[in-house]
């Protein structure tokens, strides 16, 4: 996530010729990861950070300016009138979990420069669906977007998606640059993807088949645990993340299956998974306790994790890496 912010900084100062005279704002801007590249070329930013926390860590730690609050259409207007508009604006991966939708996208409305661009980053609702990411699906994700609906919603506050990416991240997302009406005409890409989503978005069997892909992989995934556990073989998992949670949860797979967790974040380790109740480890367990398989909860980062973890494989480890199909590596 740090290079993936860094590549992006890069590319956006060189593009909108951002300097000292210029702002980059980031909503839920957490510990500063994002911001800290424009600070290190010299141009300005402000982290928006609701959890004070975190926001303190990104002032203490990188020197990145920061506010512990809600962006909202208040806070924009009177950070518009203390600070100045700004040139870039960044939101990844927040807008899913935002309760006011419109209001957030009336403050960016406001925060932004006229000719400033708001560059947004969501899990994207078509890669969610093609590739059975049932797990992305939890209590803190009120919103599942798709192109269509994004511009829909950023029209309502005269904002345009005027280009749209791709990207494999999380799963597969989408990046939308957003600017103020008449700045710019859509791209190509834009009428492309909407084209596209035409033909899905508002079909019913569309998501009656995703349903049943679902129930599938569930059959999938436990016989192939019952099996290895039947064999014999010991098994943990790695990730204790909202998503693993999910798909525990929902598939049924507890304590009988697997034997503990693993994860890098200190403040998750010693504590125990939602529901299933496992125990939560630093990520040397696996390597010390060396079970036959670990099931990958985090398949999302599946290539960095188990680059991460080449001692427990050269050990003989395996991972059973669970969406899109059940796959073992």
């Amino acid at each position: 996530m740090v290079s993936h912010a860094q590549h992006l900084v890069g590319r956006l100062i060189d593009e909108r010729q951002l300097s000292a005279d210029s702002l980059a704002v980031e909503i839920a801007s957490n510990d500063g990861y994002l911001l800290q590249w424009y600070q290190r070329h010299g141009v300005p930013v402000l982290g928006i950070e609701p959890a004070a926390n975190i926001a303190d860590v990104a002032v203490r730690d990188r020197g990145v300016r920061t506010i512990a609050e809600f962006f909202g259409p208040q806070l924009a207007t009177t950070l518009a009138a203390d600070g100045g508009k700004a040139d870039v604006i960044h939101a990844n991966n927040v807008l899913a979990h935002v309760a006011d939708l419109n209001g957030v996208v009336a403050g960016i409305a406001t925060l932004l420069k006229p000719e400033g661009c708001a560059v947004i980053e969501v899990p994207y609702l078509g890669s969610l669906i093609c590739h059975t990411e049932f797990d992305t699906i939890y209590h803190e994700h009120l919103c599942y977007f798709s192109l269509t609906a994004l511009c829909r919603l950023f029209a309502r506050h005269e904002l345009q998606i005027s280009d749209v990416e791709r990207l494999d991240i999380h799963g597969g997302s989408l990046r939308i640059f957003a600017t103020h009406f008449g700045d710019r005409e859509p791209s190509a890409e834009v009428t492309s993807l909407l084209r596209e989503e035409s033909f899905w978005i508002f079909s019913d069997m569309h998501y009656a088949r995703f349903g049943d892909r679902v129930a599938a992989l569930r059959r999938s995934l436990t016989h192939e645990l019952a099996t290895l556990k039947q064999n014999g073989h010991r098994i943990a998992a790695y990730g204790a993340s909202a998503k693993g949670s999910t798909l525990l949860n929902f598939f049924g797979i507890g304590a009988e299956t697997i034997e503990f967790v693993v994860d890098r974040s200190p403040y998750k380790q010693g504590r125990y998974t939602p529901g299933t109740r496992l125990k939560i480890y630093a990520p040397e367990h696996l390597t010390e306790n060396h079970p036959d398989y670990c099931l990958l909860l985090t398949w999302n980062f599946a290539e960095e994790i188990m680059r991460q973890q080449k001692a427990y494989s050269d050990h003989g480890g395996r991972f059973i890496i669970p969406i899109p199909d059940v796959r073992v590596a």
